[in-house]
C-alpha cells in the first residue's frame, strides 16, 4: 500500500515541492496523485465541501495518509517530520523548525505577489506595471531581509544547519527558497549572495544529500517554469532593477 498520497497541481513545483522534498529525503513511499490518470478529478472532488472529508482543504497541497488528510504546507511538514526523523524530538527544536518554515512561507507568498500584485485571478500581463513596483521592492528590501534572517539563524545555531548540528525539514525548505529565488531573480540573488555564505553552504549541503541529489536528477523534479510560484520574467527583473537604480539616484 502507498503510505502517502500527495495532492498538488501537476506541471509545477509550487508549494507542493516543499512537501515533495521532505518525502524524498525521508525515502517515503508516496504518489503524486494529480500526475496520475484521473488524479486531477480526484483532487478537485476532495476540495469541494461535499467531497466527503470532515474538513475540505482550502487549496493544494494536501496529504492523505489513510483516513487522515492534512492541508497547508507548514502543517503537513510539521506532521511528517517527527515521523521520519526530519526534526529533533525535543519541543524547542520542533517549535523552531516550524517558526522557520512559516517564515519561509511568508517569503514564498511575497515572491508570488511580485507577478500577481493585484489579483491572483488576473494574468501577469494584466498587472505588469504594478508587478514592476512590487518586484523592485521585493528584490531591494525583502530578499536580503528574508535571506539575511536565515543566515543569522544558521550563525546563532552554531551551524551547519538551521537547528545547529541537526538536519531538519527547515533546511530543505530554505534550500528550495534559495533555488526558487535564484531562478526568478538571478540579478538580485547575485548581489545578495556574498552576504549569505552560511546559507550558500547549506544549499550545497542539501543538494548533495544522496536522496535529494537523486531526486533533483530525476524526472520527478519538475523544472521551474512560468506557471509556478517562482517565475523568471527577464523584462520584469530588468525593469525592477532600473526602478531601484532610479530610486537610489533620487535619494
Amino acid at each position: 500500500m502507498t503510505a502517502y498520497e500527495l495532492f498538488y497541481w501537476p506541471g509545477i513545483q509550487g508549494r507542493g515541492e516543499f512537501v515533495r522534498l521532505a518525502l524524498e529525503e525521508a525515502g517515503a513511499d508516496y504518489v503524486d496523485v494529480a500526475r496520475t490518470p484521473g488524479g486531477m478529478r480526484e483532487m478537485m472532488k476532495l476540495l469541494r465541501p461535499e467531497g466527503g472529508l470532515r474538513l475540505a482543504p482550502f487549496a493544494p497541497p494536501f496529504l492523505r495518509s489513510g483516513e487522515l488528510v492534512i492541508a497547508q504546507t507548514a502543517n503537513i511538514l510539521a506532521w511528517l517530520a517527527p515521523r521520519h526523523g526530519l526534526v529533533p524530538r525535543d519541543e524547542a527544536s520542533r517549535v523552531a523548525a516550524l517558526q522557520i518554515e512559516l517564515t519561509v512561507a511568508d517569503a514564498v507568498q511575497e515572491a508570488h505577489e511580485t507577478h500577481h500584485p493585484i489579483d491572483v485571478a488576473l494574468y501577469y500581463e494584466d498587472q505588469k506595471r504594478e508587478a514592476v513596483k512590487r518586484a523592485a521592492g521585493f528584490t531591494r528590501g525583502r530578499i536580503p531581509k528574508f535571506l539575511g534572517w536565515l543566515e543569522g539563524a544558521i550563525a546563532s545555531s552554531g551551524g551547519p544547519w538551521l537547528l545547529g548540528a541537526d538536519f531538519s525539514y527547515a533546511d530543505l525548505s530554505a534550500f528550495q527558497l534559495v533555488e526558487g529565488l535564484s531562478y526568478a531573480f538571478p540579478i538580485a540573488m547575485k548581489r545578495v549572495t556574498r552576504s549569505i555564505p552560511r546559507l550558500r553552504d547549506l544549499r550545497s549541503r542539501v543538494a548533495e544529500r544522496p536522496r535529494i541529489a537523486a531526486y533533483l536528477a530525476s524526472d520527478r523534479r519538475v523544472p521551474f517554469n512560468e506557471d509556478g510560484i517562482f517565475r523568471h520574467y527577464p523584462a520584469l527583473e530588468r525593469a525592477a532593477s532600473a526602478k531601484k537604480a532610479k530610486a537610489r539616484k533620487g535619494r
